[in-house]
């Protein structure tokens, strides 16, 4: 960030360095190849404008009819007098004065018959000799031609008295019998370009010195915004999006800022949207691996709980089909233990199917008011056989009615397995004990058993299909292991708890249902 900084601003002052030296190269350039010839043509034109406005006004006084030579003699005569006022309101004097403040321009005007001279100053006599040796060529001093035309020449002299240099204008006017010389002097353009040029090497150095030194403190104002966009990009490309971009400023690095804060709040909310999506997927991923892996284990469970019935059906069957069973009491046997390992299969069949319908939301339950404590009495009523078989002793004491809110056939189905699950695993005293524990808004009821505990590690696994503490005396009774899978799928669909807990001598198994 600070190497970026530093990169920039050097960057602009080199730029304005760059700049700076190649326009004070470009005007060096042209004061040392062009102001001369520019100053000259400058000069030239002057003279050829004083040419024109004289042969235009002396026209107009020809035109008028009024003598040029005695014009010039008269007017001579009163300035030699100085009598100004008599000529002070003449166009040609005045003329001639206006030549000579504003453009140094002295004028020497003749007539070329009788020699009538007008001057700007009061002798004549140097520009009378400069113009007879130009007219006979017998100009002595080095000159160099500039322009020329029918009716003038202009050329370049150099005066060695003074060591200056001249532009004179020498020829006749347009009515060919007035002649003139006008001399202008010219400054050394030479030793002005130099003198400019050595000014301007001064003036140039001083500007790139403090050029440079304000444009390399000045560049912060652009570095800063530069310097904050830049630490917004690479924090956006850690995925913060936290950051913003905090100037005010309305120029391009500003609208381009703020560009960068919107497209931060977008990354954010799209980032956002995406994780979710991920989380989403991976969900659906581990409950698309956990069904393969229950769909897995449910074919091995169920292999293996068909395997023994379906042996020993074929066993008994193939003895009857082979003559093993002849006399009549031997087939009764086989045939009873084909039947009842049926029924076993048929029952487990049917127990699989109510529970995949639980499992899969097909069988939702139908919510009605009825009264738990009939219930529960008429599901007794009907296992009295099977209780008296197992020598077991059922208390229920509850006289009142305890009205639920709840599917009055699965919940039947939910104390009938729990009351099977007691008689089946009931030891010590054989004592089964059912109550209705009845709140404000909730009912318990719970269904106790005497005997060995359930291992604690075992607790959490008995709501999973086909599990079984006991193996062996899960057979014995012929029970499958589904049961109890079903009761958990019943209470889920009925968004209630259920639950089993090792108490002081025996097991409790629980649920819980809303009061009416």
């Amino acid at each position: 960030m600070r190497s970026l900084k530093h990169y920039i601003r050097l960057r602009f002052t080199l730029i304005f360095i760059g700049l700076t030296a190649a326009v004070i190269i470009c005007l060096w350039g042209a004061n040392t190849w062009w102001l001369e010839g520019f100053y000259m043509r400058e000069k030239v034109k002057d003279l050829e404008l004083a040419y024109a406005q004289v042969d235009g006004l002396i026209k107009e006084e020809q035109e008028a009819g009024r003598d040029i030579a005695q014009q010039f003699k008269a007017l001579d005569d009163l300035r030699r007098r100085e009598e100004h006022s008599a000529f002070a309101d003449n166009a040609l004097i005045k003329l001639i004065q206006d030549l000579n403040e504003k453009s140094n321009i002295t004028l020497l005007i003749m007539d070329s018959a009788n020699g009538t001279l007008l001057s700007s100053e009061r002798r004549g006599d140097f520009l009378s000799e400069r113009f007879l040796r130009n007219i006979l060529g017998q100009n002595e001093r080095p000159f160099e031609l500039v322009s020329q035309t029918a009716d003038y020449t202009i050329q370049k002299s150099f005066d060695p008295r003074n060591k200056s240099y001249y532009l004179e204008c020498w020829g006749f006017l347009s009515d060919d019998s007035t002649s003139f010389i006008m001399s202008m002097p010219v400054a050394s353009v030479r030793e002005s370009v130099e003198l400019s040029n050595r000014f301007l090497a001064y003036v140039g150095l001083a500007a790139l010195a403090g050029g440079s030194i304000l444009i390399y403190f000045t560049t912060k104002m652009v570095v800063s915004p530069i310097l904050s966009l830049t630490n917004l990009s690479e924090r956006m490309s850690n995925l913060d999006f936290d950051a913003h971009y905090t100037g005010n400023a309305s120029d391009e690095i500003g609208v381009l800022g703020h560009s960068m804060n919107l497209l931060s709040q977008r990354l954010k909310e799209t980032v956002g949207e995406v994780k979710t999506a991920n989380l989403k997927l991976q969900k659906d991923i581990e409950e698309k691996t956990q069904i393969d892996e229950m769909r897995k284990e449910f074919i091995a469970n169920v292999s293996h709980e068909l395997k023994t019935p379906i042996a020993l059906i074929q066993g008994y069957a193939e003895g009857l089909t082979e003559g093993m069973a002849q006399d009549p009491e031997s087939r009764d046997y086989y045939c009873e233990v084909i039947m009842d390992e049926a029924n076993k299969m048929n029952k487990m069949v049917k127990q699989l199917l109510t529970l995949s319908a639980l499992e899969s939301g097909n069988d939702a339950p139908v919510m009605e008011r009825f009264d738990l404590t009939e219930l529960i009495r008429g599901i007794l009523s009907s296992a009295q056989l099977m209780i008296g078989q197992n020598g077991a002793e059922v208390e229920f004491f509850r006289e009142e009615p305890c009205f639920v809110w709840a599917d009055e056939f699965k919940i039947e189905e939910v104390v009938t397995n729990y009351l099977n699950n007691a008689i089946n695993h009931v030891q010590g005293e054989r004592r089964i004990r059912i109550d209705i524990e009845a709140a404000q808004d909730e009912v318990r009821v719970t269904v106790f058993n005497t005997g060995n505990p359930i291992p604690e590690e075992d607790l959490p696994n008995l709501w999973t299909k086909f599990y079984k503490v006991d193996k062996a005396r899960t057979r014995a009774y012929g029970g499958s292991g589904i049961g109890l899978s079903i009761v958990k799928a019943i209470m889920d669909s009925h968004q209630k708890e259920c639950g089993a807990e090792n108490v002081e001598g025996g097991v409790v198994f629980w649920f819980t249902l809303e009061r009416v």
